[in-house]
């Protein structure tokens, strides 16, 4: 006899009923039949898959474009006493045969993998002799060249069907216009589906913009009033770092979170923003997928982000819990010259794509027809140093060739070690004899490498941390200190990207059947990068409105609570009316006398921080005022 869905859910979950919409998709796939579930970010799509997963007997095939969020779903189900697999880049032949095997006849429950992983023979050989219930294709949105994050090879995973005839399919994704849910159908072949989905709504989010000549006060002020925690979204890695210590330094706690630090300290980090030790998180969008906290009381974009289907994501990780939150752009009339002209001028062209190639092939020593599966490590600011790329082009493009499966990236910091022994066997062991606290490491090495004594290696830190228990650092500085005995000589490298090439080197045959691709994410981008400036500039459409309207639904009455509707409600209001004639006679007093930034305006005035800025704004698109280069405002004569 079969589990019980809901009981599946009690049990793992601790749910005591599913969401209308997640007992719709759970009905639908059970009965075997293809599924579009079009939820908003935090709707609860992976219950639509994991749970009947587990009623139905055999595996489920997870297909999902980002490892770091395969790797939070997998340790997410491991935690609760579910056997999962994940096939990622980097494994050797040996390791994925060994996994593949344990999902024939290990009794796992869910096999995660990307779509480039079914261009393996090996993987679709073992596919064809699993008992597979059904297909899952997460993010489904990347099968379509309209969205915003394509991958052409999610247009192959409609091949699974000739592994295992008959198997049904869910897809899954948060956002998605009526023009990509029609593409998701067509290019999955998905018969006669059943589509569920939810209006993108979030009623209980209001959505704010805010245009601010000093966006780092302007921030603290929206920070400092905040009881439960925050997550402010940055496009870059100082910005993490560099808003975090002048929050700290206001009397905030504040930490960060982007690609570049340590494994170790990304767990740290969070850990300490979900205890609620640390309410503020500053991050890049490297955080957020995955993470389930149901009290964020705003998401932050201090920098305008690049396209509404990121944004609306990040901002919908603000008030899952159903109270009131917010969602809050700042910015600046640089940001938005910096929209329209740093980012379009780093969205890879072809000629980009072809220059970065040509120097991965030279840096790694890739011959000709090699390259296949090899990994490589190495410092990103490094390799644009020494090649003279531009950094924020190159990392674009390196994430392309990702999307396009030219290569897999892995953005994760390590520090490694080359090391050689400068001395006999004998003396190694006459030195551990005198000094015990270095004996775990030194025998833990001597027995993993052989030829330690004849030729230099690299330490494979991971697996020495896990035999001997050590972490980072006592494994570092050990291996500091066994040099400075002169035990042996280290070389200490600090990556923080590693690539696997999953194609040979094949130059022009490699690219070129690329290029339409690379030319149409190139004009995709700028038409997105569009619709983000026509948002932040909305004066008279509600902006939940706005956003409804994107991805497709028709009727939507006006939230009242975004800055539009609260713009609207101030102008019908007669005493917000006259309190506004009054707030605009005081600034253009004050900017006769000298040019004022919006802070020094804010110290000189009695009236609300929002109501001056709403009346700057008035003022600018009136021609009254001017916003100067250095951010103050100049009465315009």
């Amino acid at each position: 006899m079969k589990p019980i869905p809901l009981d599946i859910l009690k049990t793992y979950w601790g749910y005591e009923q599913f969401k209308p919409s997640q007992e719709l998709a759970v009905d639908s796939i059970l009965g075997q039949k293809d599924t579009c579930v079009f939820l908003p970010t935090g709707g609860g799509k992976s219950i639509c898959f994991q749970v009947p997963a587990l009623v139905e007997p055999g595996i489920c095939i997870v297909i999902s474009p980002l490892v770091a969020l395969m790797q939070d779903q997998v340790e997410n189900l491991k935690s609760r006493g579910i056997k999962a697999q994940l096939l990622k880049s980097g494994m050797s032949y040996v390791e994925v045969d060994q996994r593949l095997d344990n999902c024939i006849y290990g009794n796992y429950k869910f096999l995660y993998l990307s779509p480039e992983r079914l261009r393996q023979e090996l993987v679709r050989e073992r596919i064809r002799k699993m008992n597979v219930n059904f297909i899952a294709v997460d993010e489904a949105h990347c099968i379509s060249q309209w969205g915003h994050d394509f991958r052409p090879a999610y247009r192959e995973i409609h091949l699974l069907k000739e592994l295992q005839p008959g198997i049904s399919i869910i897809a899954l994704t948060a956002t998605a216009t009526e023009q990509v849910k029609q593409d998701i159908i067509t290019e999955l072949e998905l018969e006669d589906p059943a589509v569920i989905s939810e209006s993108f709504r979030r009623p209980n989010i209001a959505l704010l913009t805010d245009f601010t000549a000093d966006k780092m006060n302007a921030l603290y002020s929206q920070l400092n009033t905040a009881t439960e925690n925050s997550i402010v979204y940055v496009r870059n890695r100082s910005a993490c770092t560099e808003l975090s210590e002048f929050l700290n330094k206001k009397g905030l706690r504040s930490t960060y979170f982007h690609g570049g630090i340590s494994q170790t300290d990304k767990q740290k980090k969070l850990a300490n923003w979900l205890k609620e030790d640390v309410p503020i998180m500053i991050a890049t969008n490297a955080f957020g997928m995955g993470i389930d906290k149901a009290n964020v009381r705003q998401v932050i974009h201090y920098h305008l982000p690049e396209s509404l289907e990121s944004y609306y994501q990040e901002a919908g990780r603000a008030g899952r819990d159903g109270k009131p939150a917010k969602a809050i752009v700042l910015f600046n009339e640089s940001d938005k010259q910096r929209l329209k002209n740093q980012f379009i001028k780093t969205i890879p062209s072809f000629e980009a794509v072809q220059k970065v190639y040509k120097a991965l092939m030279s840096n790694f020593r890739i011959a000709y027809g090699e390259g296949e599966n090899e990994v490589f490590d190495f410092n990103f600011y490094e390799f644009c140093s020494h090649y003279k790329l531009h950094t924020i082009l190159t990392y674009n493009t390196l994430n392309l060739l990702d999307r396009l499966s030219v290569i897999s990236l892995n953005k994760s910091f390590q520090k490694k070690a080359k090391l050689k022994f400068s001395v006999s066997s004998k003396a190694v062991i006459d030195f551990i004899d005198s000094h015990s606290q270095f004996a775990l490491l030194i025998r833990t090495i001597l027995r993993t490498y052989g030829g330690v004594f004849d030729n230099e290696l690299t330490l494979n830190t991971q697996l020495i941390k896990k035999k001997t228990g050590y972490n980072d650092k006592e494994v570092f500085a050990q291996l500091e200190a066994l040099e400075k005995h002169g035990i042996l000589s280290a070389e200490f490298i600090k990556q923080d990207l590693s690539i696997t090439f999953i194609l040979p080197r094949e130059d022009k045959y490699t690219l070129n059947p690329l290029k339409k691709y690379v030319n149409h994410y190139q004009t995709n981008k700028l038409q997105k990068a569009e619709m983000v400036l026509l948002y932040i500039e909305e004066k008279r459409l509600c902006l939940q409105s706005f956003i409804l309207k994107y991805f497709g639904e028709k009727e939507s009455k006006p939230c009242g609570k975004c800055s539009v509707c609260l713009a609207a409600q101030a102008k019908r209001n007669p005493k917000s009316a006259s309190k506004y004639q009054d707030l605009n006679r005081f600034i253009l007093e004050e900017l006769k006398q000298s040019n004022l930034s919006s802070k020094e305006l804010s110290l000189k005035s009695k009236y609300p921080k929002e109501a001056l800025l709403e009346s700057l704004q008035q003022l600018l698109e009136s021609g009254k005022i001017r916003l100067e280069s250095n951010n103050t405002y100049s009465f315009n004569l």
